[in-house]
Order: C-alpha cells, then structure tokens, then sequence
C-alpha cells in the first residue's frame, strides 16, 4: 500500500509560484508514495465555539479525516507580511483542533517556502515551524528549502529550471528518508 504524502500549498492564487514549486515536488517521489494535494479553498475561519457546540462545519470534519490518513506532510509556501498566509495556518488550527484531537501529531513535515524575492519567504518557513514545534510535527532541517527568486526558474512552459529540479529531487530523497526514520 502506498504511503499518502499530504502536499498544503499556502496560497490560493491560480497562478501561484507555490503551486507550481508544489507541483514540481509531488512528481519527484518514487512510485510508492502517493502525494495527495489537500485542498485549503473551503476552510472557514476556525472558531472553537462550533467545536465546543458540536457544529463543526463540514469542511473542517473531511479535512481532519483527509489528514489523520496521512503518513508525511509538505508544505509550501508563499510569504505574507514577513509570516505564513493565512489560509495555512488556518488549516493547522483546524487540524489541531479541538484540544487532544491533534491530526498533525508525530506526522513527519517537510517546509519549503518560495518567493520572486531574494530572501527566500525566510520569515514563513520560519514561523511555520514554530508552529510544527507545538503540534509535535517532527520537521526535516536539512537540507533547508528556501526557493527564492522563482520567477526566475520557470520558463514561459512553466518548466522549472533543471538545476532548480535537481534540488528539488535532493529535497524530497532527504525527506524520504526522514520520513522513513520517524514513521
């Protein structure tokens, strides 16, 4: 049975430099593993009053259950305001939530941030794993994933640039046996 790899893109942008990195990632895993794109469009705002009244809405339930399948996670991300989009830390307070009930717990993580700027979205990858910290999600450090200036590594096919897949294959080789080491 294939082992399922989450893949959590942190922006919604149908043009998103994060989809396409994310993309790029899923299709360097070997044969037995299946990255599985969890969709973040239709998670509404958490609010833990719908968890204590027992109305979760019903987008926050399926992706609960979408993770807790899960045996490794990849986020990719974008940077907005010198921290994480949003949209995904959204999705991990959802899935962390309610307290005791931690989809993310012990699930080995992989970050990667991209940004058309030099610095690399340095300040999401960072904050993203504070929070990883907490909800006990061990996270690989080497080799550090920072893609910076990616407009300059996709050409007009949206091809990423050879030597730029290249990383990404040592990437995900790393994770990998990352992930192997903590399942």
């Amino acid at each position: 049975m294939k082992k399922k790899i989450g893949i959590f893109v942190g922006s919604l942008r149908k043009g998103s430099y994060s989809k396409k990195v994310a993309m790029a990632l899923s299709s360097l895993f070997p044969e037995e593993y299946e990255p599985v794109f969890i969709d973040l469009n239709d998670l509404a705002m958490y609010n833990q009053d719908l968890d204590d009244e027992g109305t979760p809405p019903v987008a926050w339930t399926k992706f609960r259950e979408d993770v807790k399948v899960l045996s490794g996670l990849v986020f990719v991300t974008p940077e907005y305001n010198r921290s994480v989009p949003a949209v995904l830390k959204n999705a991990l307070d959802v899935g962390s939530r309610p307290y005791g009930q931690n989809v993310w717990d012990g699930k080995p993580g992989l970050v990667v941030s991209v940004s058309p700027g030099a610095l690399s979205a340095f300040g999401a990858n960072h904050h993203l794993r504070q929070s990883l910290v907490f909800l006990n999600v061990p996270t690989l450090q080497q080799p550090e994933a920072y893609i910076g200036n990616i407009a300059n590594l996709i050409n007009e096919e949206d091809t990423i640039a050879e030597n730029t897949m290249n990383f990404f294959k040592v990437i995900i080789d790393s994770y990998i046996a990352f992930l192997e080491k903590n399942s």
